[in-house]
């Protein structure tokens, strides 16, 4: 698949989105630190007010560097309407996010905001692409939205530690594009992975423990919906296996997690502190040999993605499968435990 965007040009989009997202959060941060400070809770992993809102500059510089860039890249008519429509769902999604950071609280309506953009999502995506072919195209969509829907708010779950969601998105937006340039996405797939990748990388120097920045809401569900979107176009492109693995440790931790405070009766959409890698800092463990240990284990499993593409096969698809759910499922149990005592 010819994808329009040379080696020279991906290293271009990524520079242009790091130095776009610093320079974006150095103007943004003083209004932030006045008007958005995260107060410490019993639920939260930070000790003193922090300002939130840095996804505000993630995704504006996503944004920009995808306008600029798709007048170099532009191949066919079709694709650069498809990428402005998802990009306006991930503002929208973004707009649900403020509202998120300011009245925590109102989740109907929020809830029905954040579905109202995962289906522009689904419904833009291409008419042939096919996810779970062997049920009727209507179903499938229906499904989609769920998942989406879900996958946006595991991923808004899922940010509740320094460098947290930087160890998921840079990992996985890196091998996507490289996915992408293996044949299995198309150009403004891989347009968005490289974008999104600089703009996480920029926020990382602002995010690392102690962060003086959070990406709040505003950030982790429009990221959530972006790579949801990514996912799905991947699956329906042939790379079901891949497209499960990258997410791999988000999708565990968050589902297991949800299942098991639903069995116990605890509200599921409120705040809390079980996850097993905010089970890991309660139990002693730093948050840098946290995000480090997710960050190793999210590489593997791009690595293990990326053997499913090189290597096609419904045995290299199991094995991948299966190495990556041992190393997720021992990621877990460490977090569980906490570390050794001397």
């Amino acid at each position: 698949m010819h994808t329009g965007i040379t080696a020279v040009g991906a290293m271009a989009i990524f520079a242009a989105a790091v130095v776009l997202c610093v320079l974006l959060i150095l103007v943004l941060r003083p209004f932030l630190a006045r008007y958005a400070l995260a107060q410490p809770n019993p639920r939260s992993s930070h000790k003193l007010p922090t300002p939130q809102g840095g996804g505000i500059a993630v995704l504006t510089a996503t944004l920009i560097v995808c306008a600029v860039f798709t007048q170099f890249f532009f191949i066919s008519a079709a694709a650069p309407v498809q990428l402005w429509l998802v990009l306006g769902a991930a503002v929208l999604i973004a707009g649900v996010g403020v509202l998120a950071d300011i009245h925590p609280r109102n989740i109907g309506p929020r809830l029905l905001l954040q579905a109202l953009a995962v289906c522009i999502v689904v419904l833009v995506l291409p008419s042939d692409l096919r996810v779970i072919p062997f049920i009727p195209m209507a179903a499938e969509r229906i499904l989609l939205v769920i998942g989406a829907l879900w996958f946006v708010n595991l991923v808004n779950f899922m940010d509740g530690l320094d460098w947290m969601t930087v160890a998921e998105v840079v990992p996985i937006t890196a091998a996507l594009a490289a996915i992408g340039f293996l044949g299995a996405l198309g150009w403004p797939q891989i347009l968005v992975s490289i974008a999104l990748c600089g703009a996480m990388t920029g926020f990382a120097l602002f995010n690392r423990p102690v962060a003086r920045l959070f990406l709040g809401d505003v950030g982790s569900l429009p990221i959530g919906l972006l790579l949801a979107w990514l996912l799905v176009v991947l699956a329906g492109n042939g790379g079901r296996a891949a497209a499960l693995l990258l997410p791999l440790y988000y999708l565990a931790d968050s589902t297991i997690t949800l299942i098991r405070r639903a069995t116990n009766g605890a509200p599921i959409w409120q705040a809390h502190r079980s996850h097993y890698y905010q089970r890991a800092t309660d139990r002693g463990l730093r948050v840098i040999d946290v995000v480090a240990r997710v960050f190793a284990v999210n590489v593997a499993l791009a690595l293990l993605a990326l053997a499913t593409i090189l290597l096609p096969s419904r045995l290299t698809e199991i094995a991948a499968l299966f190495a990556g759910a041992v190393l997720v499922a021992g990621l877990l149990v460490i977090f569980a435990r906490g570390p050794r005592s001397s």
